[in-house]
């Protein structure tokens, strides 16, 4: 006898917004800026970049959220995301990344690269601004938002 193990993902919600540029992702996210502790959210997105689910990956601190790359993928695999749109809000206001955002960020595209999901884009949330890697660095984030 097999035994069947459920996996609670974030809520799937269809959305008739295409989000093709991180000020679109900023606008949907904006909120997370007044949260009190980081909180680390990945979009799931179909393969015409509709949110098929948001959920909250990981719940930190003031200044750190642990985030494992199992947890970010998991639920990707699980609702069939085509692509995926990592966030998290910065307590402080300043969205600079830091050593820490970086490494995440790196190793998070290294796993998408094997798993064949790839990450859009790594926004961090500020007080009334935000940081997308996307825009902001070199890093290759798989196939590029469609500007």
């Amino acid at each position: 006898m097999q035994t069947l193990k459920l996996v609670r993902t974030g809520k799937v919600c269809e959305s008739e917004t295409k989000y093709c540029s991180p000020d679109e992702v900023y606008s949907l996210l904006r909120n997370m800026s007044r949260l009190d502790r980081e909180h680390f959210v990945v979009l799931h997105l179909d393969g015409k970049n509709k949110v098929i689910a948001k959920e909250t990956v990981s719940i930190g601190s003031l200044n750190q959220s642990i985030v494992h790359p199992r947890e970010v993928f998991k639920a990707a695999v699980h609702n069939g995301s085509a692509a995926i749109i990592c966030a998290h809000n910065h307590p402080s206001g300043d969205p600079k990344p830091s050593i820490e955002d970086k490494t995440i960020t790196k190793r998070l595209l290294e796993v998408a690269g094997l798993l064949g999901i790839p990450i859009l884009d790594h926004i961090i949330i500020g007080d009334g601004m935000y940081y997308s890697f996307a825009e902001s660095t070199n890093f290759e984030m798989g196939k590029r938002l469609n500007m």
